[in-house]
């Protein structure tokens, strides 16, 4: 195998014209180049260099070898370059999927703290709602996943590294003029003859599940996964709706009142990443900097 230590000890030889002016190039001692280029050789399978009393010139195959070697040597150090300024966090790239509250929420306070930190680091968001979004970093289409779940399933995570962020609870949301809208809090079963405006059947199980340990099946009027269209919904006064409190940070909910729900429901929001990937200093900041937006 050539070594690049000794294709930077051939170029030198080849600048200098002997071993002595090549170790002084090289700041080491003659014996030390000497060495080396018989190594060279013994790995090129054939001499490089003739030796003819003072004089010394490059065989066919050494000054092949020299041509390749400046392309060689300056592809190692720009390589080198590049690893070292990702390590170093002035370079680097993460790709981000997030669920639509997290990207509105906690994505931008952390993406811009950590472009503040590490302007050369590149951020990518894609959305997507799991299981979808922990399909895509398994797959290897993400680097980092912003998830949530609604209490601890066995299992389900055990290959991820997990960074949990914070707890997410679901608020009950009433039209303005709504009978119950001035209290403070509510049971789940005070709505049970409400319309509801609700997600997508998939999105809406948690509900359903809740309503009916109250005793009975939410009446689902509407059904949309876009939580600014739910509180305009509720504003019109066309039903009632269960949002997490993360959904309800960067929208004004306008003609609708929130209360607090009983028993309280909480779902679990986590940012999830590989194991390898958790050692990469760009994807390790992004971590980071997400547990920080979701601490304050």
């Amino acid at each position: 195998m050539i070594e690049a230590r000794h294709l930077r000890v051939l170029r030198a030889v080849a600048a200098t014209g002997s071993f002595s002016a090549a170790a002084r190039e090289l700041g080491c001692t003659q014996p030390a180049v000497s060495q080396q280029m018989k190594a060279l050789e013994s790995s090129a399978g054939t001499p490089l260099l003739i030796r003819t009393g003072r004089e010394m010139r490059l065989t066919q195959a050494g000054e092949a070898l020299v041509r390749h070697a400046s392309g060689i040597l300056a592809g190692l150090t720009a390589a080198e370059e590049e690893v070292a300024a990702i390590a170093g966090l002035r370079a680097g790239r993460v790709r981000l999927v997030s669920f639509p509250s997290g990207s509105s929420s906690l994505v931008p306070g952390a993406l811009a703290a950590l472009r503040a930190a590490h302007p050369g680091t590149q951020v990518s968001l894609v959305e997507a709602e799991p299981p979808r979004s922990v399909e895509m970093l398994r797959d290897g289409d993400c680097d980092i996943a912003l998830a949530f779940r609604y209490g601890a399933t066995g299992g389900e995570w055990d290959d991820l590294v997990v960074r949990p962020l914070l707890r997410d609870r679901l608020v009950g949301l009433v039209p303005e003029g709504h009978r119950l809208a001035g209290t403070d809090a509510v049971t789940i079963g005070e709505l049970a003859d409400e319309p509801w405006i609700a997600g997508c059947p998939r999105c809406r199980r948690q509900l359903v599940e809740v309503c009916e340990e109250s005793g009975f099946t939410p009446r689902i009027d509407f059904a949309t996964d876009d939580y600014p269209a739910v509180i305009g919904l509720v504003g019109a006064g066309l039903g009632v709706a269960v949002l997490p409190e993360l959904a309800l940070e960067s929208v004004r909910p306008k003609g609708a009142r929130t209360v607090a729900v009983e028993p309280a429901v909480e779902r679990e929001i986590v940012a999830l990443t590989l194991p390898d990937l958790a050692r990469v200093p760009a994807v390790a900041a992004t971590l980071d900097q997400l547990s920080l937006a979701a601490a304050r």
